[in-house]
């Protein structure tokens, strides 16, 4: 095949794999097209929620309007957990999981000669999959100036609502001198660089000696040149006291903490089966306020798990207003099929859930127009995307520029207001006035 498209759901580990995938496929010879022009066009899936599986559905109708004869592969967690639904869908030629996602540029190799005589199935044992292939730096971002390593991939875990250990496998670490290597790499050709995982915490663990995630961002301070480092989600448990303090030590690290809650609920935590009770949680995140003043600290939260009363979900709301939040990512519950939540009782009604959706989202934007109105007269540091007039700040915050700069460049701008969703550079005394002339 000639030619391809690659669209990416989920997470940013999803998205690593992602640019891995092209990296891979471009060695081989082939060349990357728009989705209503390529001969293949591979759907990288998530299946989080059940609505994670059918943005996925509905992705694979729209390539079918747009480009009847495009060949459809579909791989990764949706893949791993539903194969047989996956190779059902219209103009799906092959399902890949996980289990041989690192072996896709072969497989796809295979399909060329295929008659398309039946939709080929690729999935086995979830920690069997080669976790982290090399990607070379000019895949690495694709459109963005803001590459996603994956140095951890996995969860041992087992939340009762969650799907990820068996479609993922168990907690794995890329070994530190492939991330130091990636990294000195990657920092030839990007200014921030973030770092992710499925339980990135996790970091470590499982390698030999007492390694954890503070000790690998060590090592790529001293040993690399990147200017920022970004960490993406981080448990609540293993924000140590060392990695909030080497966060708030050192400029190169982003000032942007993204710790799940799910609930504020005792009672829902034990029955989500998570680790922690709000009391540690609230512990943490004051901490890293307390630290880091002006840091983003945003959250995941759960609505409507199974048994969660009107009590639980008003203690969630008490918990999330008394902490220093300045964004939250809320979901609503779906049943999982094959976790512990999807047979449990006391289901709660739909209407039920997107109210107190529709509560902690309310909730949410007031916290982040707080942080927001805060910035106002502060000099951030803001990294220069991919069209020049737009920013991302430190402390994760979009900024519009008063005038277009060179993408993928640190600079220092002072705020003056806010737009509708982040904030604005203030316009420099006399700068409109030369433009207008």
């Amino acid at each position: 095949m000639a030619t391809f498209f690659i669209e990416n759901f989920g997470c940013r580990a999803t998205q690593a794999e992602g640019a891995a995938i092209v990296s891979q496929l471009v060695r081989r010879g082939h060349v990357p097209a728009s989705r209503a022009e390529a001969d293949l066009v591979i759907l990288n899936t998530c299946t989080v929620t059940a609505a994670a599986d059918e943005d996925v559905r509905q992705a694979v109708y729209r390539i079918r309007r747009e480009n009847p004869d495009a060949r459809i592969l579909i791989a990764g967690c949706y893949a791993q957990r539903a194969p047989e639904e996956a190779a059902a869908l219209p103009g799906v030629t092959c399902v890949v999981g996980n289990s041989h996602k690192a072996q896709l540029a072969e497989l796809i190799r295979e399909l060329e000669g295929d008659g398309l005589t039946h939709c080929r199935i690729y999935v086995g044992d979830a920690n069997r999959a080669i976790s982290f292939p090399d990607v070379e730096p000019e895949f690495a971002a694709g459109d963005r100036t803001r590459p996603n390593l994956k140095i951890q991939d996995g969860c041992s875990f087992h939340c009762a609502f969650c799907i990820i250990p068996s479609v993922r496998g168990r907690s794995r670490s890329a070994p530190a001198e492939w991330v130091v290597e990636q990294v000195r790499r990657l920092s030839r050709h990007y200014r921030e660089i973030v770092l992710s995982g499925i339980n990135l915490g996790r970091w470590g663990r499982d390698l030999p000696g007492r390694h954890r995630l503070p000790d690998l961002l060590r090592r790529l301070l001293a040993e690399t040149d990147v200017e920022r480092l970004r960490l993406s989600s981080v448990e609540p448990m293993d924000l140590s006291d060392d990695l909030l303090g080497l966060m708030a030590s050192s400029r190169r690290i982003a000032q942007h903490i993204h710790a799940p809650l799910q609930s504020g609920s005792d009672n829902i935590l034990r029955r989500m089966r998570r680790w922690y009770r709000a009391r540690h949680y609230a512990d943490r995140i004051l901490k890293a306020r307390a630290w880091m003043p002006d840091a983003a600290i945003g959250a995941d939260v759960m609505v409507g798990f199974p048994g969660e009363t009107d009590r639980d979900f008003e203690e969630t709301v008490r918990l999330i207003e008394s902490l220093p939040f300045t964004y939250l990512h809320v979901f609503t519950y779906s049943p999982r099929p094959g976790t512990p939540a999807a047979e449990m009782p006391d289901q709660v009604p739909v209407k039920v859930r997107k109210e107190r959706n529709r509560i902690l989202r309310e909730l949410a934007a007031r916290k982040n127009l707080d942080f927001r109105q805060r910035m106002i007269g502060r000099r951030l540091s803001v990294l220069t995307l991919e069209a020049g007039q737009v920013g991302l700040s430190d402390n994760y915050l979009k900024v519009e520029l008063a005038e277009p700069r060179e993408p993928n460049r640190i600079i220092e701008v002072e705020i003056g207001g806010l737009t509708a969703a982040g904030v604005c550079e203030r316009v420099p005394t006399g700068s409109e006035e030369r433009r207008q002339q």
